[in-house]
């Protein structure tokens, strides 16, 4: 969700499938339109025609941007998945689109804000508010979220969707796997189709304002004897489908809190990789979006502030089980466990090459290792990152396709990597082996 007010600039959503797919339909024919004239200019000049360097020009970078930015909904949701900020799924230009688009915070200009609000309170709901801010405080892949003051006193925190992102998320899911495959950059013989199923219906979860509400209260019963944190409370008689009605709590970016002693950043680290571990061995539940922000830290009590439970994913007891099992065999050292779990997993398959197998169980050895070898983790220390990156570039270059995750363990390692990346901000040093020991206990 984006807060930068240098990046925000009011744009008409569209609302119906017809202008969501015409949008796509001329960004489309632009693209093809540009990809041929660079073609045609490069048989001028006795070249033969790069397909890659022909999509990916800057003129088409922007405006596949700009396009899949005032759509929102499925293209923020697919460059969640399958790029993540920690993954390698997408190649690096596309993943550079889904980048910008996270980062992008275009909202609807007010005349729009009004019609959907007028459609799920009614004429007249203004007359309640003592203030109402029409410039959001947030701008996400769905919705906006607004700051306003009841008139009896009650400071809120509105979230309202963007109008027809919900009944077109079949078609908009469907048109933005058609362009990533259009590119001819994924590795052959990749699935790109269960991450596109699984963005659909995702997409379809977070658009149902209610049920977050619901994860909202869960959460706020599971962590109410937890001193660490602070979530808003439902305002349930100011939510609807369509519009998620919470307290205003307040809070600084949680990236942003390098400032703070190398305790106080260790200590906000330890707690969010504590929650996550909670989250998968005690609670069976998880909030699997990571994005930076979703969290703020209050300075002044010393608590982390969590956001945003759209993306709340049950997790499956044979998940809990396997993970159990790869935690423990990974910080015993027993090789031979680790690798059977890791295929039972699906990180890699029974018919992936025995030297895969090996490479991956090699990468998993080396992250317990380091987890293992000193009492913190310091997780500014590049080692293991340069470690991994070089090993997973000579997987890749080796030919080897990952199979289809299950999404449980696709939710999961999106949560670990950011959890890592957000430790990484901080400049944290964590006792992992600690953590993990008590919670697999």
């Amino acid at each position: 969700m984006s807060t930068d007010p240098k990046l925000s600039r009011a744009l008409r959503i569209p609302e119906k499938r017809l202008s969501r797919l015409g949008g796509l339909s001329a960004m489309t024919a632009g693209v093809a339109g540009n990809m041929a004239l660079g073609g045609l200019s490069q048989l001028a000049q006795a070249k033969r025609p790069n397909m890659r360097d022909l999509l990916l020009t800057p003129k088409n970078i922007i405006r596949v941007t700009e396009q899949l930015a005032q759509m929102r909904g499925a293209a923020m949701k697919i460059g969640q998945l399958v790029s993540m900020d920690t993954g390698d799924v997408l190649p690096p230009e596309l993943s550079q689109i889904m980048a910008r688009l996270r980062n992008d915070a275009h909202f609807m200009p007010a005349a729009q804000l009004k019609h959907v609000l007028n459609a799920e309170w009614g004429a007249g709901w203004l007359k309640h508010f003592k203030s109402f801010d029409v410039h959001p405080i947030a701008a996400a892949s769905i919705g906006q979220v607004h700051s306003a003051v009841l008139k009896d006193g009650r400071r809120l925190a509105i979230k309202v969707q963007y109008p027809g992102v919900a009944k077109s998320i079949d078609s908009d899911v469907a048109n933005v796997g058609a362009l990533i495959k259009m590119s001819g950059l994924m590795p052959k013989g990749f699935e790109l189709s269960p991450y596109l199923e699984e963005a659909r219906k995702q997409l379809h979860q977070e658009t149902d304002y209610l049920r977050e509400g619901k994860n909202l209260e869960r959460f706020n019963v599971l962590l109410r004897d937890h001193s660490n944190f602070v979530l808003p409370e439902l305002v349930a008689e100011w939510s609807a489908p369509q519009v998620l009605c919470m307290s205003h709590v307040s809070g600084k970016a949680i990236e942003q809190m390098t400032h703070l002693s190398q305790q106080a950043r260790d200590d906000i680290a330890s707690a969010l990789i504590e929650l996550t571990l909670q989250e998968l061995f005690s609670f069976g539940v998880m909030q699997t979006d990571p994005n930076f922000a979703n969290y703020l830290f209050d300075e002044v009590t010393q608590k982390i502030v969590l956001l945003d439970f759209g993306a709340t994913q049950e997790i499956g007891p044979n998940t809990v089980a396997q993970y159990r099992e790869l935690f423990r065999a990974g910080l015993a050292k027993d090789l031979g466990a680790l690798q059977s779990i890791v295929q039972q997993i699906g990180f890699f398959s029974k018919d992936s090459k025995d030297t895969h197998k090996a490479q991956i169980s090699a990468m998993i050895e080396l992250v317990f290792e380091a987890i293992t070898q000193s009492e913190r983790y310091d997780f500014k220390d590049p080692t293991l990152q340069a470690k991994m990156q070089k090993m997973g570039i000579k997987l890749a270059n080796d030919g080897f396709i990952p199979p289809p995750l299950p999404i449980d363990v696709l939710l999961l390692q999106r949560k670990f990597g950011g959890m890592f990346l957000l430790a990484n901000r901080l400049g944290a040093q964590v006792n992992l082996k600690e953590l993990i020991s008590r919670a697999v206990a």
